[in-house]
């Protein structure tokens, strides 16, 4: 590295001798609140919308390369990872265009609260809730064992298809 070691404690970031103090992180427990149960989202009620963050063809069940079984929640809408990113940055959409995809899902300022969201594993999902809140529309619910966990349980029905 040319002799531009960093000091004991510090990390390196970026090119020369720039460098910072280590960061100390606290973990805290999601709050219960923003997170949904497998029963609201097997039997969602009026005004609960399941989104799946997956790419299209897990979501219909054409590939399935992690989890036991094809396909989707029953009743759970698409609304793929990428489609809440700028093509362009790779970062969120503007808020403007977030709330037109949202709006392509039947997700709606009026029906926003009630949207929980799932992937594969529950990490996809939360882009989905921070597009949600990027968007003004609020807050959404996680539902962290995603499809993963709803397909591990063979006595849950699987969909497959593109209608939810």
């Amino acid at each position: 590295d040319g002799g531009l070691a960093a000091w004991p404690g510090e990390h390196r970031v970026g090119p020369g001798e720039q460098t910072r103090p280590p960061v100390t992180r606290t973990p805290c427990p999601w709050p219960a609140g923003a997170l949904a149960g497998v029963d609201e989202v097997a039997g969602p009620a009026a005004g609960t919308t399941v989104l799946d963050a997956r790419a299209p063809e897990r979501y219909r069940g054409d590939v399935e390369p992690v989890d036991p079984r094809a396909g989707h929640i029953p009743g759970a809408r698409n609304l793929p990872l990428g489609r809440v990113l700028d093509p362009a940055t790779g970062r969120l959409a503007d808020p403007a265009a977030l709330r037109e995809r949202f709006a392509e899902v039947g997700v709606t300022e009026a029906n926003a609260s009630g949207v929980v969201a799932s992937c594969g594993s529950g990490v996809s999902a939360c882009l989905l809730l921070l597009a949600l809140e990027h968007a003004g529309l609020g807050d959404g619910r996680l539902f962290v064992p995603s499809f993963s966990g709803w397909s591990s349980d063979g006595d849950r029905a699987v969909a497959t298809g593109d209608a939810p």
